[in-house]
């Protein structure tokens, strides 16, 4: 699968423009209401202590700003941050290396945390809660076991898949959030700021255009605001206005509601193929020549938020709202099973 515009998971070339635009204190942040009343309270109260963070771990989908609030919070506890993930804490001895070079209250940003192996957590939850590293020397029965103790450090986790993460791992976080979507304000906010510092003019509605179009994820509004900029420079004099946004994401093939080709391929897959399904996930994958773990991780959560389909017991089912988008006539003997199911 090649990598969408409008996918919310990082990309090679989204690490410099995602630096330069990231917020550095959480007044700066913006969206998330809840979550920075929360995070505030606790910063006020660990800095009165002088004490160092509880463990935090930030869910949801890709793109929201997990990454950013790691980074906040160590700008506002004035402490070091080591980034890593899941993935590349390949054995117990990686972790060990990691923990030992922290120092008293530093942040430990773990992405993908979901995917840490059972050994590697093993050697975490001493570390989690006591702050206490045990390790095995020697082999046999001259085997001894040493814990070391660790200055006080915060872990902070950040995963798109809680479900896959073990019961003692979630439970050994002390705060716990999932970051949602953003609205319409808020996505319109980012891009103006995000232009602002790149230095681009941009006027209310060509903001609005692209916001409306970024799936509420602010990495996508980043992304969308960097490709109609060099559209604003080649075919007008650099400024973004409502009609030049429409026409760069039209050429895009990103619609109104952001939606690309492969969204809307999936819908005409399942309205014109199979009159509407229900049909099942693995017979669409087989039809767009797609993995069935792509299309249910990738495609169907934009296209059940918007209620283009839904999950049934026997498939999944366009609905009539999926017909006026692709502005396909509906008629009324669609499939009577469609009581949705959440598998």
């Amino acid at each position: 699968m090649s990598e969408r515009t409008i996918s919310g998971k990082q990309k090679a070339d989204d690490g410099k423009i995602e630096q330069t635009l990231r917020p550095q204190r959480l007044e700066e942040y913006i969206g998330q209401e809840r979550v920075k009343k929360n995070l505030t309270i606790f910063l006020q109260a660990a800095r009165s202590r002088s004490e160092s963070l509880d463990h935090v771990l930030f869910y949801g989908p890709p793109g929201l700003g997990k990454t950013t609030l790691a980074h906040i919070l160590a700008n506002e506890m004035a402490v070091n941050i080591k980034i890593t993930s899941g993935p590349a804490i390949e054995r117990a001895g990686d972790l060990a290396a990691i923990l030992t070079n922290l120092r008293q209250g530093d942040i430990l940003f773990i992405d993908e945390v979901h995917r840490l192996s059972r050994v590697v957590e093993e050697v975490l939850y001493p570390a989690m809660e006591d702050f206490a590293l045990d390790i095995i020397i020697g082999k046999g029965p001259a085997a001894r076991n040493i814990r070391l103790n660790l200055p006080h450090f915060t872990i902070v986790g950040a995963t798109t898949r809680l479900a896959l993460m073990t019961s003692p791992l979630r439970d050994r976080f002390g705060v716990i959030y999932r970051l949602d979507f953003y609205n319409q304000m808020e996505m319109e906010a980012i891009v103006r700021r995000a232009a602002h510092i790149l230095g681009v003019k941009i006027d209310a509605e060509g903001a609005s255009e692209i916001a409306k179009r970024a799936r509420g994820t602010p990495r996508i509004a980043n992304r969308l605001l960097k490709r109609v900029r060099d559209f604003a420079q080649v075919q007008s004099d650099g400024t973004i206005d409502q009609p030049l946004a429409g026409e760069a994401l039209r050429l895009l093939e990103i619609d109104h509601l952001g939606l690309d080709d492969i969204d809307r391929r999936v819908l005409r897959t399942i309205i014109e193929k199979f009159d509407g399904g229900p049909v099942g996930l693995e017979t669409i994958a087989a039809a767009i020549s797609e993995e069935s773990d792509t299309i249910m991780d990738v495609y169907e959560p934009f296209l059940l938020q918007l209620g283009f389909i839904i999950r049934t017991p026997r498939g999944r089912v366009a609905t009539k709202q999926a017909y006026a988008h692709l502005d396909i006539p509906y008629t009324e003997d669609q499939p009577a099973d469609t009581q949705p199911v959440l598998f």
